[in-house]
């Protein structure tokens, strides 16, 4: 599905307009276009990127793709064509999954697109219009400022959620390390990483919005976009801090659970050595010899359970006082 908002320079917004009315409005240079293109069929988004904007086959065929794209801003001389990346479904989620959204800003028009069926930072910004007639008069690329805005906005929350949790199990790795918690130290490490694929390149988009002459962005509004780099720039080093911590973490995790492993070798060890003097006794005068002459003394049995006494309490005796438990 697509849908569309036009505002003139003077009079009422208008609507849903059909392809045909889109076009048409494309010529005026005082109005301002935005058209949505959500979870679209193929025809549909042909119809509106190729044969309506008539925008670059390499553009629309990135919109087309549902594979990964790096975030990037590719500069068409009447429009640029930007990539970028948000959450999916939000920012509480177990395992990290990002959704693109391509954006074609030019002077008088922004056209999104993205194959997911929910895309909130554009439903954020799609509201916000009706009572923020600021986005409006500042135009198309203060426009995408917000959507882009809006969309780096969502990883914030992510992250400070997954810092609390980090704090959560960070105490019980070394006190109770269960395999349930090394699952989701893999899981935390496998968010940072998918997070490291997007933030870096969409880091470079923005610093290129704020500082490149394009001419589809004003240069009052580039501070804004300025802005939403820093932004980007704090969550590089918070994701950075967090995942030093997930692999300190990990490395803890296995430290502790080697530790009891060897704890557990070790009484292990204990027991053995202190039955393997006590089996060889046993063995000894289990052989099925008939001249053995302790075995015709009256006392050969009580004496047998005094040596197994003495060597195994001499022997408890010796490892308590190394220590070894």
């Amino acid at each position: 599905m697509f849908r569309s908002i036009y505002y003139p320079s003077e009079g009422q917004a208008l609507i849903n307009l059909s392809p045909v009315e889109i076009k048409q409005k494309m010529v005026d240079k005082k109005g301002l276009l935005w058209v949505s293109l959500e979870h679209p069929a193929e025809d549909e988004l042909l119809l509106i990127l190729r044969d309506t904007f008539q925008f670059h086959p390499l553009a629309i065929e990135d919109c087309q793709s549902s594979g990964y794209q790096t975030p990037k801003v590719d500069d068409f001389d009447d429009y640029l064509f930007i990539v970028a990346h948000a959450l999916q479904g939000g920012p509480h989620l177990d395992r990290l999954e990002t959704i693109e959204l391509n954006c074609f800003l030019g002077e008088t028009f922004l056209v999104t697109s993205s194959l997911a069926p929910e895309m909130q930072p554009v439903d954020k910004i799609w509201e916000r219009l009706t009572v923020d007639e600021r986005l409006v008069r500042r135009g198309p690329d203060f426009i995408c400022h917000a959507i882009l805005d809006a969309l780096v906005d969502e990883y914030l929350p992510f992250l400070d959620d997954m810092e609390a949790e980090i704090d959560e199990f960070e105490d019980s790795v070394l006190t109770d390390p269960q395999p349930e918690t090394l699952q989701r130290i893999l899981a935390l490490k496998h968010n940072m990483l998918a997070l490291r694929r997007v933030i870096s390149p969409q880091r470079e988009v923005m610093n290129r919005l704020s500082r490149d002459d394009f001419p589809q962005i004003k240069a009052q509004h580039q501070i804004y976009f300025r802005d939403v780099y820093d932004h980007l720039v704090r969550i590089q080093d918070l994701s950075e801090t967090i995942r030093d911590i997930v692999s300190s973490a990990l490395d803890t995790y296995l430290s502790s659970t080697s530790n009891r492993l060897n704890e557990v070798m070790r009484a292990l060890t204990v027991v053995s050595t202190i039955f393997l003097p006590l089996t060889f006794l046993a063995g000894v005068y289990g052989m099925n010899f008939k001249y053995m002459p302790e075995l015709d003394w009256p006392a050969a049995y009580p004496l047998v359970w005094l040596s197994f006494g003495l060597i195994a309490g001499g022997m408890i005796w010796f490892f308590k006082k190394r220590g070894w438990f």
